[in-house]
């Protein structure tokens, strides 16, 4: 599904040059559950966020499902994006005016789905996510694991082959955060693959594959049996 190879990303801060990546090479088959972790600063953000294509490499090749991502413009990457990857933050990013069903509409209207298709979508992930009773809150009406459930429906409900997910966790409680990584692994065992960064090493003892980082390089593969 993923083959990233030789990726760089340099970024230039002032008078320094930094490597945030150092030719990354990787390989995600489809249905993968993959943590990565690494100190702060060690580029996990960073390849989540070239995974996703929030960010482009400096140097090296991303393809994603045989699509050669790294030759795309700007639209073609967000038009994939938008069909195969789903995202969930540690700090939610939902939109504070709308309401919890407004906030998982969004990415439909902006696909051009039909309003009959959109409200039985966002019906159907309401009703999964059991946010059925918060449909006409907003964010500041919710607990912070009823905003996580409603960036998850958010996330998949435009039926993504990928999430990704930035310390999905980081932002709760430890009932709160259990509750959320279950929903994610549920997920993941209905076939989307799911690469989450995370610090907590509980949560990354969870996942079937590890991938541990430090200074832009991958340090650690390891696979469970």
């Amino acid at each position: 599904m993923i083959q990233l190879s030789g990726i760089d990303r340099i970024f230039q801060v002032g008078d320094e040059t930094v490597f945030a990546l150092k030719s990354v090479s990787l390989s995600v088959r489809t249905g993968e559950y993959i943590a990565v972790m690494g100190p702060s600063g060690s580029g996990k953000s960073t390849l989540l966020n070239i995974i996703g294509l929030l960010d482009r490499p400096t140097k090296g090749t991303y393809h994603l499902e045989n699509i050669d991502t790294t030759d795309l413009n700007d639209n073609e990457q967000a038009m994939v994006r938008r069909n195969k990857i789903g995202f969930v933050f540690q700090f939610f990013h939902l939109v504070p005016r709308l309401t919890a069903a407004g906030n998982i509409e969004l990415p439909l209207m902006l696909a051009g789905i039909d309003t009959h298709e959109r409200k039985k979508r966002v019906t159907e992930a309401l009703t999964s996510l059991g946010l059925s009773d918060r449909a006409n809150h907003r964010p500041d009406q919710l607990s912070g694991g009823q905003r996580q459930r409603v960036a998850i429906a958010r996330a998949t409900v435009m039926r993504p082959k990928m999430i990704l997910a930035d310390e999905p966790t980081g932002n709760l409680d430890r009932a709160s955060g259990n509750e959320v990584v279950q929903i994610l692994e549920e997920l993941n065992r209905s076939g989307i693959s799911l690469i989450m960064v995370t610090h907590d090493p509980v949560l990354g003892d969870r996942a079937l594959r590890k991938i541990t980082m430090d200074d832009g390089n991958v340090v650690g593969d390891i696979t469970k049996q």
